[in-house]
């Protein structure tokens, strides 16, 4: 696999972007008022953040320096389920918001785990022909 030549092209960047615009749009702004510097802001900067990292980690050159920023997109992203969860419970959005919302966390989080693994194995394979 080539480097993309930018981390737009990343499908895991793709998946977590698709998700935050999702949220934006579909989520965010159903919550109350009152939500506006809680749950709202909370939720925004998770989805911001998953693809923040994956951005600059894309940016760093080394392999462990880059990898976590993968780690944390990671976090990010489950991190946005649990706001999710809250805001079903709360019945902020509905169960099927919630539901599409949540097959795309758990895919965003299967791709993402496959482009860290593949970084994983190329830099030991790259760390073995050193």
């Amino acid at each position: 696999m080539d480097r993309s030549e930018t981390f737009e092209n990343l499908k895991c960047w793709q998946l977590a972007y698709e998700l935050k615009k999702s949220i934006k749009k579909e989520v965010i702004v159903n919550f109350p008022s009152s939500e506006k510097y809680e749950l709202r802001s909370q939720l925004l900067r998770a989805a911001r953040s998953a693809t923040a990292n994956i951005a600059e980690g894309w940016g760093r050159f080394h392999y462990l320096d880059s990898n976590k920023f993968y780690y944390n997109s990671r976090g990010s992203l489950s991190e946005v389920l649990d706001h999710i969860i809250e805001a079903r419970d709360e019945s902020y959005i509905s169960e099927e918001i919630y539901l599409k919302l949540r097959l795309m966390i758990v895919e965003s989080l299967k791709v993402l785990n496959g482009f860290i693994f593949y970084l994983k194995r190329e830099h030991v394979n790259n760390s073995r022909k050193a």
